[in-house]
């Protein structure tokens, strides 16, 4: 099947033609995002093939309709890109890729505490001035230190692994408790709140839905304990980011890990090494010595790569044949989660 892939870099490229081996579907690349202005360049495509930072809202839908595209095929988990109510009115068709390496975003959430807590990042630009002070490189011990998971999906239970590995205190907070996770790897489960005033170190494994928008606002971190680390590999609008900058301004909060942004539309996934940052509450962010901004990476690891496109190219595969598209994402069936 023809398919239009938008914003690819060499790494897609290389993971879907590897996969693309077994499928033999027609893959034509495009480098811009999938927008309403991009949108065009799809005309006469059956699908297209979308990322986390496109913008598929009713308009570009309604472009991509019109050219003949019949399935938006989101190579990630997160589909809050795309409006599934415009696509349903649409007949349209949208699948996802619920789950590709959870181990990968869960390894990056860990690192992103080490690096913070053991301060890798100025340890390293010291050195490399042939600085090797110890001066302000003071950390803690990882043992012992109470970590909230805010939710146990797949991510959130590696996560907990890891941390309890680490030999730390895990309370875990999700809509579902698992009675069974907590027993086997001997986890609390327990409110927000909770995790709000007794975590020393707090990490988002949640989706975002307009009722985790905002999730870590000016008022949940004013509950949370002076001198938290603060962990975001799942979405940037978990987190009020203006709240961000003034608690950490405040001193409130030791430590901000931040894998996405509220705001990366446009930024991330981009070289803009030759401009002016245009964002300035991200601007704000970067210059705090405590906060460790990485592109939305979590997700970069081969595994996850391969196990992306496999997927993807079968939905793609299951939609030329007519048969069921088991990654398929509803309307209704974000209702009902709701």
């Amino acid at each position: 099947m023809r398919v239009a892939v938008f914003d690819t870099h060499r790494y897609d490229r290389d993971a879907l033609e590897a996969a693309n081996a077994r499928f033999g579907h027609a893959l034509t690349y495009f480098e811009p995002r999938l927008t309403l202005q991009t949108a065009p360049l799809a005309e006469g495509f059956p699908a297209v093939c979308s990322f986390v930072n496109d913008k598929v809202d009713a308009a570009t839908l309604e472009v991509l309709h019109a050219g003949g595209v019949r399935l938006v095929a989101a190579r990630s988990a997160g589909y809050n890109h795309v409006d599934l109510e415009a696509a349903r009115r649409l007949d349209m068709r949208v699948t996802r890729v619920p789950e590709y390496s959870p181990h990968a975003v869960a390894e990056h959430a860990v690192a992103l505490v080490l690096s913070l807590n053991r301060h890798i990042p100025r340890a390293f630009s010291r050195v490399r001035d042939w600085n090797f002070s110890l001066d302000g490189l003071v950390g803690f011990d990882l043992a012992g230190k109470t970590v909230g998971v805010v939710g146990t999906g797949r991510i959130g239970r590696v996560a907990a692994r890891i941390f309890k590995g680490f030999g730390c205190n895990v309370l875990c907070c999700d809509v579902a408790p698992d009675a069974a996770f907590e027993r086997e790897l001997g986890v609390r489960y327990a409110p927000l709140d909770t995790l709000f005033a007794e975590s020393d170190i707090l990490s988002l494994h949640v989706p975002l839905t307009p009722g985790t928008r905002h999730l870590v606002d000016a008022a949940a971190l004013a509950r949370m304990k002076r001198g938290v680390v603060l962990v975001n590999t799942g979405r940037g609008a978990l987190i009020d980011s203006k709240a961000l900058v003034a608690a950490l301004k405040s001193g409130h909060i030791g430590g901000a890990g931040l894998d996405v942004y509220e705001e990366e539309e446009g930024v991330f996934f981009q070289d803009l090494s030759g401009q002016v940052l245009q964002d300035d509450v991200l601007a704000r962010l970067l210059t705090f010595p405590n906060v460790l901004v990485t592109s939305h990476q979590a997700f970069l690891t081969h595994e996850a790569l391969a196990n992306i496109a496999e997927t993807t190219l079968a939905s793609l595969q299951a939609f030329e044949r007519g048969e069921p598209l088991v990654n398929e994402v509803r309307a209704e069936q974000v209702l009902r989660a709701r």
